[in-house]
């Protein structure tokens, strides 16, 4: 059986479709490292069997979170960074149920459901790094 491509280029970076059981959060990362990426702005969409959403608690310094199955993502953007040597996502998404109920807030992970996940990402030529910033408990994109 021949590996379906993830990814393909494009003059301002790359197109992603993700396929049923993929962990959207690993493999970009994984693409992240070999295509070296410095940084980039993320925007997608698709079909989820699971997706975990966090809301940052500063008091505790960690997301309260929540998981939520069979989710049709109807918005997903973000940025891709870099902390500590490792590939950094920091995205939010909103996403719908059968019932057409919405949930959403900070993604924490998203495995792809029946159909397909697709992402856009548009490459920075600057690499950036998250860094934890003391004073307010989080990590924030540094502009450097």
């Amino acid at each position: 059986m021949t590996e379906i491509k993830r990814y393909i280029t494009v003059p301002n970076g790359f197109l992603m479709v993700f396929r049923q059981g993929d962990d959207v959060f690993a493999c970009i990362e994984a693409i992240m490292r070999e295509e070296q990426t410095p940084s980039a702005s993320i925007a997608g969409f698709g079909f989820v069997a699971e997706a975990r959403f966090g809301y940052f608690n500063f008091e505790r310094g960690d997301y309260d979170s929540r998981t939520f199955r069979d989710l049709e993502i109807t918005g997903l953007i973000g940025t891709l960074a870099w902390k500590d040597g490792k590939p950094a996502i920091h995205a939010l998404a909103t996403g719908g149920d059968r019932q057409f109920r919405m949930a959403g807030g900070h993604v924490l992970g998203l495995v792809v459901g029946r159909g397909s996940f697709e992402v856009s990402v548009t490459v920075h030529p600057q690499r950036l790094e998250r860094r934890l910033e003391p004073d307010i408990g989080a990590n924030v994109l540094q502009l450097q």
